[in-house]
């Protein structure tokens, strides 16, 4: 494996080149392996959360990648997350199951107390709790997170939650939430950032007294929900770090989410290019494969260049963000970039596939739809572009 290095200020930063995390790779591959796609197509038709998958991947250690070794996890660091992850998207799987208790997880780790740590990680460790839901957007407020409704006021040792979240994946498979809430009203704050609050929920305590789940049907299998709080009463101990400070610690695992999410799209384009090229090699119509023609040769071959160039991207703000480093304009980008990679990828394999495309067994269409998602959350592609004319060129805010 090659690498470059780039100074960025006063600093360096390392960017691996190639396969990184060969063996964590490997075992990645292996497990994936045992769900094939008509695994996944089951799952479908039932509308089902993939409980083997998920458990594999907990009793292998590689959800807990990301804890500390002082805590029973793997301590590794973001680009072994995004490598997992990447992989299983490239053997036909899908990390959407699970992937949140690897983003989320740098708000708890960050800015979570001593007893909170000691308490959670090493049962999200060993896979006894699992914190897979993440209850940020709302249907009114969308992407526009300082203006969500929903409340939590503090009242004695408790704080009392009204509300409502919407694509809240996973609610109904995971034992803790991280829920954004506002604890001061936006009209008595200085800057509208301010008066958010983060808190760590266990649901087990609240289902059905307080909180409700309601199911989302979808495009694709991502067991989405939307969540009600009514009078809901947590502990005031379920607060992480300062009251009012949560917009910050969210924007923290943000980065992370963006990068990890960039990299499923990397695994998804590899898997459609691969599955494409050798299609297109092997399919004879006309007494030719259709390969050898450049209308089916030059998508696949733009997607694959486009994909390197997105995971490259990626790379950098994995570094960076292991340095320490600002990585928001390489995570969003890369996040975008990739994304797009993804989707020019899956349109490039469904042409080539022509109407097999369009049958389930060979699962061009569930990873298809899967995809599109990515161009949409986290975080749109609009945003990100708004972000990058005001925050990268120095345009002026366009909302």
């Amino acid at each position: 494996m090659n690498a470059v290095s780039e100074k960025l200020g006063q600093e360096q930063v390392r960017i691996d080149l190639g396969e990184n995390w060969i063996d964590i790779r490997e075992q990645i591959r292996k497990i994936c392996k045992d769900f094939p796609g008509s695994y996944w197509r089951a799952l479908e038709d039932e509308q089902a959360y993939p409980s083997a998958f998920v458990q594999a991947l907990t009793e292998s250690g590689y959800l807990a990648a990301l804890i500390p070794e002082a805590y029973g996890g793997a301590g590794l660091p973001l680009s072994a997350a995004a490598a997992i992850l990447e992989e299983i998207h490239a053997n036909g799987c899908n990390a959407g199951a699970c992937h949140a208790q690897m983003y989320i997880m740098g708000t708890l780790l960050r800015h979570g107390s001593t007893a909170q740590k000691e308490k959670y990680l090493p049962q999200i460790a060993s896979g006894t709790l699992r914190l897979q839901a993440f209850g940020v957007t709302e249907p009114t407020s969308g992407t526009d997170t300082t203006q969500l409704k929903t409340r939590a006021q503090r009242d004695g040792e408790h704080y009392v939650v009204n509300g409502q979240k919407v694509w809240t994946s996973r609610a109904r498979h995971s034992d803790l939430m991280l829920l954004l809430a506002r604890t001061t009203p936006i009209d008595q704050v200085q800057r509208k950032t301010e008066g958010l609050s983060v808190f760590l929920i266990d649901m087990r305590d609240v289902l059905d007294r307080g909180l409700s789940i309601r199911p989302i049907d979808a495009m694709i299998n991502h067991n989405t929900t939307e969540v009600f709080f009514d009078n809901m009463r947590i502990p005031a101990a379920s607060l992480i770090g300062e009251e009012g400070k949560g917009f910050r610690y969210i924007l923290d695992g943000m980065n992370a989410e963006r990068i990890l999410v960039g990299s499923e799209a990397i695994g998804d384009a590899r898997w459609f290019i691969a599955k494409a090229s050798h299609y297109a090699s092997e399919r004879v119509v006309f007494g030719r494969p259709i390969g050898m023609n450049q209308g089916i040769q030059f998508p696949i071959a733009r997607a694959h260049a486009e994909t390197d160039a997105a995971e490259l991207m990626l790379r950098k703000a994995a570094a960076l963000f292991e340095a320490g480093l600002p990585c928001g304009d390489s995570a969003n980008m890369g996040k975008m970039l990739a994304s797009e990679a993804a989707w020019h990828a899956g349109e490039a394999c469904m042409q080539t596939h022509g109407g097999f495309s369009y049958a389930r067994e060979y699962d061009i269409e569930r990873k298809w739809r899967e995809t599109r998602l990515m161009q949409i959350a986290p975080v749109s592609t609009n945003l990100i572009l708004a972000y990058v004319a005001e925050h990268v060129l120095g345009m002026p805010r366009s909302y």
